[in-house]
């Protein structure tokens, strides 16, 4: 299937979360987002591009989601490039940003995980050209190796980062590459065939089943716009904890034509809105 012709593409996030204020500071003005409205308690954010969006609920005293439980595992943001990753992984190294997870090299991708200040998963990456990924015969082959992070620094060398934007009165951080999308989401489930059952009612694909615990879907020839895993052995959280509420798909017409409702429910009780 043409890459220039996606049929399917994630549009947007919604985190509940308790100190919002703790949480701009990550987003807004460490990561490099934009708030593009902010109503109530619900603060939306974007890059420049406005590819995404990311919806942060304020709900304070909502109970810390432990993990790891059933939901979000990471979601992930695509830099366009990797001039880019290296330049958002200079900017958290220079602020000292203590909640790194680690990097990989996955063969199709370079990778960093860390976490946000109320422990959502966040994944950085940035993908190779199509004619680079890994196969077995015609499996994708998804690796995990070790990252090379001071090559990749290298493409970002101390001082060559743009300066700040202020914003109004208020400073802002370097704002993060206008192209940056939302690549995919990761979920902890309690079954993989369910979970895989549900998403391939919007045209997704098993592209890697053998990843001990985890299987990964995707539409377009893509290697993954979800991951499931079962990692989290069912364990559930309270009632109400922060993390994430819903997450929103674009669909070409033809495939939303298929579905019962442009509203649904995934496995794990988030929402999917359809759009």
């Amino acid at each position: 299937m043409n890459p220039q012709t996606p049929t399917l593409a994630l549009t947007g996030l919604t985190l509940r979360v308790r100190d919002l204020e703790r949480q701009l500071a990550f987003y807004r003005d460490l990561l490099g987002l934009e708030i593009t409205h902010s109503e109530g308690n619900r603060t939306i954010l974007s890059p420049a591009g406005r590819k995404f969006a990311l919806t942060l609920v304020h709900e304070p005293s909502a109970p810390l989601r432990p993990q790891p439980t059933l939901g979000l595992y990471h979601f992930a943001l695509l830099l366009p490039e990797r001039k880019a990753l290296a330049r958002v992984f200079r900017r958290l190294l220079e602020a000292r940003y203590p909640n790194f997870q680690g990097a990989s090299d996955h063969g199709v991708s370079e990778a960093l995980y860390l976490a946000d200040p109320e422990g959502n998963g966040l994944e950085l990456y940035r993908d190779r050209p199509r004619g680079q990924w890994p196969f077995q015969g015609s499996k994708l082959a998804m690796v995990t190796k070790r990252l090379d992070l001071e090559d990749l620094l290298a493409e970002a060398p101390p001082g060559a980062q743009p300066q700040a934007v202020p914003i109004g009165d208020r400073p802002h951080g370097t704002p993060l590459d206008p192209e940056t999308t939302l690549g995919h989401i990761h979920l902890h489930v309690a079954d993989l065939d369910e979970a895989e059952h549900f998403f391939r009612q919007f045209g997704m694909e098993v592209t890697q089943g053998d990843y001990p615990g985890a299987r990964f879907l995707a539409a377009d020839g893509y290697h993954h716009h979800v991951g499931i895993n079962l990692w989290a052995r069912g364990r559930t959280a309270p009632a109400e904890s922060t993390g994430l509420l819903e997450y929103t798909l674009w669909l070409e017409p033809a495939k939303k034509e298929r579905l019962s409702s442009l509203t649904l429910t995934d496995p794990n009780g988030a929402r999917v809105r359809v759009g």
